[in-house]
């Protein structure tokens, strides 16, 4: 009998992807993997049967009572608790309860009207938690402890001390000090500053009526949140939180009476002024935050943490994608966004609104007119219920494909690159320094942790970009992390991924976003006493227009900055500027930031120093290797075109200092153009590989060469070929390539969910003749992923590719909602 093997990820991923053939023995009790399903059966049973009941409530109690009126202790820990299944009637009559234990559930918050009066401590520690707003009827709590939940974030922490009055230690700290000046001392800054504002620009109406009074509030509470800056930027969520309830606080003290009706009157003095009438205490917490709302509500405010924000309601199309999904709406915000993290910019307007995809809408026309049943068949088959990392096949079946034989086509003898002048295909004289022997590689994991709502059903998130973290310099000298963890993002969601593991490390939402792209960097951070330390920061962007700076270390969304009234196609940090960020949007240009250091709060200072004019859309970017700080190539929808980026040049906006053009272009029709660059990657320092849409094939060709066969006069220059690489001949285009130049490996997936990897090393760019493809040196088929009762599943499309630099790791995106890591094995 064949039994499929649990493999685990993290706690945002729910439902398991077995590989068909694998086998699980659960006869020899030695075997761990027998006591892993064992817990698994145990806990799925637990979940299915056992409710809270008031005999459970007395049999995890203490001291052992009958009576629900006496238990002191309750221990309701790693039971699969979710909030509805806490009935706070029953609940309601612990009403000596003093401490609860309740980590290790999936609650994202405390139920609504529960209410425990003696409850002193309280840990929810390793849950889902979102709101802690929820926290906020158990004011007689002392300690509290909230680690391991994914969606808090520093804000929240300062939220909950603001909320329960009488907490003294949080996540096992004393914070009595830090408590007091949250309570106290911000508060009465923030209140000044509040009362300021009123006095400045505004006055009760005349006469009052709700519907004015109304009018006045909302736009007070706006200027007020936009006008008042205080404390670091990390904790700007947190200030304009409390800024809203307390100009809230403070107007309704000016239109009530004693007994606290607002009186719908005019003033008695007309003369008499806002300040002169002595408001109420602004310390209370009757004000529910302005920041979390029911995780049913649609309208969900765009500057919320990343990874608490509210879960995206059912107002965007389920099948919605970065191309096939809600088009961004211009909107009246500012685009000079000079500032530290402005996360005032409020929400996106018409989420909910089918249009045209921010990413070029040519993928729906090609699949409706050519391809339609290729590509949506995989889908139509995709609808069983799957998800969460794989194991390894048994190892008797390799899901990969050797391809035929390389052809024996090999390129003529080079020539130096100053006599490559009008010949479009040459070799080049760099070499490639890369192991001779190709390497293998098998399937570890298959996650689907990019969900709407986690549902599993979820086949329509298209994930579109993933990069692995740059290790850091030791003190000692050495090299620590980075090669395991990768980013992925798609979909509202960014995820960091241990490779090994399969583990979900961090996952951050932003609802009604849609992330694009991604990219890494390692900046300086200030610490206390002039000394700096690296840290590596995350940046996303997608539809929105925004780019996210995350710190995952901490688990912090420092600051966000807008680069775009459109969508954000494409991010690359510069590799020797580390603050250099650039950003392609769908205006139709390419920008260049500074984000400059961090200092010991998160704060930054964005400067813009470039905008580049594109003629469409880019797609990739890349800079070069050896002088990234002199040209940036940029494919996009309509070609590949070459920016000079020297600051030295005092011109700030420029335009493509050339194009260049490839031999497919001469198969131009009414039907495709084979302009459209979906590929670019350097693999060495002078060799790129590119490819187009529809090519069938990618390109290798010479930089150097390229460059120096270029007069200076006219703007196309063809590019200098070395080699051209056999590839599949789908006409389904954004299936971006990847490169490893460490071990000269070319890799780019398929509609088919295969991988076409092409192994370069010295011995084969000196042998290759021109006019003749090279087939691939291995294709490996899409692992084909089942679940059981549920067949397996046509591999989808891989919309993207990433390598660590030692080749350790492979991870692939598909246009089905999964992630695909697979491992090289040691020989």
């Amino acid at each position: 009998m064949v039994t499929p093997k649990p493999t685990f990820t993290s706690k945002t991923v729910k439902v398991h992807l077995y590989f068909p053939g694998k086998t699980f023995c659960s006869s020899n009790p030695r075997d761990s993997e027998y006591y892993i399903f064992k817990d698994l059966l145990l806990r799925m049973y637990i979940r299915a049967m056992e409710k809270i009941t008031e005999k459970i409530l007395l049999e995890k109690s203490s001291p052992k009572t009958n009576k629900l009126e006496q238990i002191k202790i309750l221990n309701l820990s790693r039971m699969g608790l979710k909030g509805e299944d806490l009935p706070v009637p029953l609940l309601s009559k612990l009403c000596s309860l003093e401490q609860l234990d309740l980590s290790g559930n999936m609650l994202q918050e405390i139920p609504k009207g529960l209410c425990l009066p003696s409850l002193k401590i309280l840990n929810c520690s390793n849950n889902e938690m979102e709101d802690v707003v929820s926290l906020e009827a158990q004011r007689n709590v002392e300690e509290l402890r909230l680690e391991d939940n994914l969606y808090l974030t520093v804000n929240d922490e300062h939220k909950v001390i603001f909320l329960l009055p009488k907490l003294r230690m949080f996540n096992g700290k004393d914070i009595s000090s830090t408590a007091h000046h949250i309570r106290h001392g911000s508060t009465e800054i923030l209140r000044k500053r509040v009362i300021g504002v009123w006095e400045r620009s505004f006055s009760l109406p005349d006469p009052i009526t709700a519907q004015s009074l109304a009018a006045v509030e909302k736009r007070f509470v706006h200027a007020a949140c936009t006008q008042i800056k205080y404390g670091p930027n990390s904790l700007s969520e947190y200030t304009k939180w409390r800024v809203e309830m307390i100009a809230k606080e403070y107007l309704k003290s000016l239109t009530c009476s004693d007994g606290g009706k607002i009186t719908y009157t005019t003033p008695t003095k007309e003369n008499e002024t806002p300040a002169e009438r002595r408001p109420r205490d602004l310390g209370g917490n009757s004000v529910t935050s302005p920041q979390k709302r029911t995780r049913n509500n649609s309208e969900v405010a765009a500057e919320a943490s990343p990874r608490k924000s509210s879960r995206l309601a059912s107002a965007a199309p389920v099948e919605a994608s970065p191309r096939k999904s809600t088009r961004v709406t211009s909107t009246p915000l500012k685009t000079d966004p000079i500032m530290s993290s402005p996360r005032k910019h409020a929400r996106m307007t018409n989420v909910g609104t089918p249009e045209g995809s921010p990413r070029n809408s040519s993928r729906l026309e090609n699949i409706s007119q050519k391809g339609a049943s290729k590509t949506e068949s995989p889908r139509k088959a995709a609808k069983p219920v799957i998800s969460t990392p794989t194991s390894r096949p048994a190892k008797g079946e390799s899901p990969r494909k050797t391809a035929k034989d390389q052809t024996t086509a090999q390129q003529s003898k080079p020539k130096t690159a100053k006599t490559e002048n009008n010949t479009p295909r040459k070799t080049a004289s760099a070499k490639l320094k890369v192991p001779q022997e190709p390497v293998s590689l098998q399937p570890l994991h298959v996650l689907q942790c990019h969900s709407r709502q986690d549902s599993p059903d979820d086949f329509s998130t298209q994930l579109w970009a993933c990069a692995f973290e740059p290790p850091q310099e030791c003190s000692g000298g050495g090299i620590s992390g980075g090669s395991r963890t990768v980013a992925t993002c798609g979909g509202e969601t960014l995820c960091v991924i241990e490779c090994e593991s399969g583990h979900v490390l961090k996952k951050y939402k932003v609802p009604g976003e849609e992330f694009f792209s991604l990219a890494w960097s390692t900046v300086l951070m200030s610490r206390t006493g002039g000394s700096a330390r690296p840290c590596n920061i995350l940046a996303a962007g997608g539809k929105r227009g925004l780019v996210k700076l995350i710190h995952p270390r901490v688990n912090l969304a420092f600051g966000e900055f807008r680069a775009s009234r459109r969508a954000i196609s494409i991010m690359r940090f510069s590799p020797r500027n580390a603050s250099f960020l650039f950003t392609g949007t769908y205006e139709n240009k390419i920008f260049l930031w500074d984000i400059g250091g961090l200092d010991r709060d998160y704060n930054f200072k964005i400067s813009k120093l470039l905008v580049l004019e594109t003629c469409s859309t880019p797609l990739h970017l890349s800079l070069l290797p050896t002088s990234p700080d002199t040209h940036l190539l940029s494919g996009c929808d309509d070609g590949l075109y070459i920016f000079d980026i020297q600051l030295s040049k005092n011109t700030q906006k420029r335009n493509e200092e050339m194009e260049i053009v490839f031999p497919v272009y001469k198969k131009k029709d009414k039907k495709n153009t084979y302009r459209t660059i979906d590929g670019l990657s350097f693999l060495s320092d002078d060799i790129v590989a590119s490819k187009s849409h529809m090519q069938g094939s990618i390109y290798l060709w010479s930089w150097r060469a390229t460059r120096a066969s270029w007069n200076g006069r006219k703007k196309e220059v063809p590019a200098v070929v070395l080699a051209e690489l056999q590839w599949s001949s789908t006409d389904v285009p954004y299936l971006s390539l990847g490169t490893c130049p460490g071990y000269g490996y070319v890799v780019c997936g398929d509609e088919q969910g295969r991988l076409w990897m092409y192994h370069i090393t010295d011995t084969m760019m000196e042998n290759f003749k021109s006019g003749k493809t090279i087939s691939a040196t291995e294709v490996l088929e899409w692992p084909s992923p089942v679940r059981a009762g549920m067949g397996a599943l046509e591999g989808p499309s891989i919309n993207g590719i990433a390598m660590d630099p030692d080749l350790h790791y492979l991870v692939a995106l598909t246009d089905k909602n999964m992630a695909v890591v697979w491992k090289r094995e040691s020989r």
